[in-house]
């Protein structure tokens, strides 16, 4: 690894919506040197980031500038076979979710990180958001078992729609999205997940016949909890309740209050919580609520981008402090796990029962 006082070499691969943000955050920050840029096509950057040249083929990048550290922001079908050479050449990797496309893959991936001894951060923002974490701890006092609603639709049209077109080359919107959310319900009720089942629908001419942009997955967990997560992409989707994270519990409920005004497509409302209210279930003896409806305010909320800057200023900790991350690997595969288990029902109609994990 790097000395503590030289900056961090770092390779970025993909300069989509999230590594253009990413690129931007290790600009930004003193500890990350940029040693160059890769993508497939010539991008359209901002300015900060138009003094670095740009590589057309990831692995050439990688053997000529020898970097301490790969970004690997590209469409996720490339995400295991890049983390992987990264770590074979010597580097920490930071992956964009999903950290790969089978299970078999991100378990191939953590285990070439812990060959490597090096260190893998895998891009769950939600686990940099102030608001998030303060929702998961709510939801956490109340005890469970839950129930999650939780769901992120998109109605997109242009260059969104097309990026969206992209993305289901290789993924499903519940997967690409869901891992989040799962991961969210899984940090919450930290019970083992049991069956998974899925449903979703075709709703375009645009994508591939084997493909969907509308789904949902239900997961049973343990403790009797029971969670689902919806996601839909396109020019169809309605934006009528778009954004819902909800969680019950016996004792109450904790949710996120949307923004009236905030739009589907707008990548600053897909992590935005405005308030976060929370519902007490006691009673008193005439039956009426004991104490009113907590609105939490958060104010001074960080964006898209101070969420990148937050995720990098973590990946720099994770390396100069060297930071263990075992179960931060381990949970990023397990809710890759559901969300691919609720891909397989969608494809087959059956319920999928989760077989117990491999231990990497």
């Amino acid at each position: 690894m790097s000395a503590p006082d030289k900056p961090i070499r770092v390779l970025v691969a993909g300069l989509g919506n999230m590594g253009r943000s990413h690129a931007l955050a290790y600009h930004n920050n003193p500890g990350f040197e940029i040693v160059g840029l890769v993508n497939r096509s010539t991008p359209d950057l901002p300015i900060e980031l138009q003094g670095y040249k740009v590589h057309f083929d990831f692995k050439a990048a990688l053997a000529e500038l020898n970097p301490d550290l790969c970004a690997i922001c590209t469409y996720s079908d490339t995400h295991a076979d890049y983390a992987v050479a990264a770590f074979e050449a010597g580097c920490d990797v930071f992956v964009e979710k999903p950290l790969a496309t089978t299970v078999a893959d991100a378990e191939r991936v953590v285990t070439a990180a812990r060959m490597a001894g090096r260190k893998l951060v895998i891009g769950y923002i939600l686990r940099h958001h102030p608001s998030w974490m303060r929702l998961i701890e709510e939801a956490r006092k109340l005890g469970g078992p839950y129930v999650f609603r939780m769901n992120l639709n998109q109605q997109s049209s242009g260059p969104t729609w097309e990026t969206h077109k992209s993305l289901m080359q290789t993924t499903s919107p519940i997967v690409d999205c869901g891992v989040h959310y799962v991961d969210v319900m899984c940090q919450i009720t930290d019970a083992k997940p049991l069956e998974v089942r899925g449903m979703g629908l075709r709703l375009s001419d645009e994508i591939a016949p084997d493909m969907y942009n509308y789904g949902q997955l239900q997961v049973l967990f343990e403790d009797g909890s029971v969670g689902w997560y919806e996601a839909g992409w396109g020019p169809m989707i309605s934006e009528t309740a778009f954004f819902v994270k909800d969680i019950m519990s016996p004792k109450g409920s904790v949710s996120i209050v949307m923004d009236p005004s905030a739009k589907s497509d707008d990548i600053d409302a897909h992590t935005k919580t405005s308030v976060i209210r929370l519902h007490t279930a006691e009673t008193g003896p005439d039956g009426k609520f004991v104490r009113p409806d907590e609105d939490m305010t958060m104010a001074g909320e960080p964006g898209h981008q101070e969420l990148c800057d937050r995720e990098q200023a973590f990946m720099l900790r994770a390396i100069r402090e060297n930071i263990d991350l075992n179960r931060h690997m381990a949970d990023a595969v397990a809710s890759l796990r559901i969300c691919l288990a609720a891909d397989e029902s969608v494809r087959t109609g059956q319920a999928v029962r989760l077989q117990e994990p491999v231990k990497l």
